[in-house]
């Protein structure tokens, strides 16, 4: 059965001026998934989140969320979807509780419940004022008020900024817990461990155009393993020079290279000699970044 995406992105694109935000972006966001949105700043992340909620005039292309026009139907849609801006911010002389049930209210939700479970699992008072707390705490009421409605679609533009490594972990629960519940997550980040732990697919996104859409597991095999092999004595290096080695060198008895297939064989060859080390590792989200990052690199060619 073909999935239904809940965020249908066509050809948008985003212009300030003579300035392009983002070009001729393509991108489906499917109902029960949590899609990390990857990029450095300044690369087009956040104009993407804006406009798909009709918070900035999109330039041309379409946006569906729901199968609804996310400019004509943006009342509805925001009815049932959570949105944490990366600049969220309230007013400084309120108490937490005030604003939280202000925001509740005006989602048309009276139980508040959810609201206290999601404070209290993130240590968050309730009590204090909004301007005392720290960068930290203020980041939580963001995060309270983006799930505290129990909606279907929950866009955060860094979620975690200015949370401790503790904090974040209590966060990455929460957000598998409510993908596991049904709910769509689309969340932008520049911080590779986040959404390599917790994404199901990334889109990275690079100069205001997509760069690839992509399974995290499927673009790591994609991707390749480094393999490190160290000899009891020299080798020929001709003995790799066989599809699926890539970037291989031989530095006295140690040889290293990127294996992209025939792992088998590859094996096969290196246990006819003598081997007193070897490891194999799969690419980290952060080699992965780098590599789609870097002038030439394989992500100019996938799509």
């Amino acid at each position: 059965m073909k999935k239904q995406p809940v965020i249908k992105i066509r050809n948008l694109t985003k212009k300030y001026g003579d300035v392009v935000g983002i070009k001729d972006l393509d991108l489906d966001v499917y109902k029960g998934e949590i899609m990390g949105f990857l990029g450095p700043n300044g690369a087009g992340k956040t104009t993407t989140i804006r406009t798909c909620l009709s918070l900035l005039q999109k330039t041309s292309g379409d946006v569906k969320i729901f199968g609804l026009d996310s400019h004509e139907d943006s009342i509805e849609i925001r009815r049932r979807t959570g949105y944490l801006p990366g600049d969220f911010g309230m007013y400084s002389g309120l108490k937490v509780k005030t604003i939280l049930d202000y925001l509740l209210s005006q989602s048309g939700v009276s139980d508040k419940s959810k609201m206290k479970g999601l404070a209290e699992m993130l240590e968050l008072d309730l009590n204090r004022r909004y301007g005392n707390l720290s960068k930290g705490n203020k980041q939580k009421v963001g995060i309270v008020q983006a799930f505290m409605a129990d909606q279907d679609l929950i866009i955060m533009d860094e979620p975690t900024s200015g949370l401790d490594p503790l904090m974040q972990q209590k966060c990455y629960d929460l957000f598998r817990e409510e993908r596991d519940k049904g709910k769509t997550i689309f969340m932008s980040s520049h911080i590779l461990a986040e959404v390599e732990e917790v994404c199901d697919r990334v889109a990275i996104i690079r100069d205001a155009r997509l760069q690839v859409v992509e399974d995290i597991d499927s673009l790591k095999e994609k991707m390749g393993k480094k393999l490190e092999i160290e000899f009891e004595n020299s080798v020929d290096p001709s003995l790799f020079q066989m599809e699926g080695v890539e970037d291989f060198n031989m530095n006295g008895k140690r040889a290293t290279m990127i294996v992209t297939s025939n792992l088998d064989e590859i094996i096969k060859k290196i246990s006819q000699q003598n081997v007193l080390n070897m490891s194999l590792e799969t690419f980290s989200l952060e080699q992965m970044f780098m590599t789609y990052y870097s002038s030439g690199g394989k992500g100019d060619e996938v799509r």
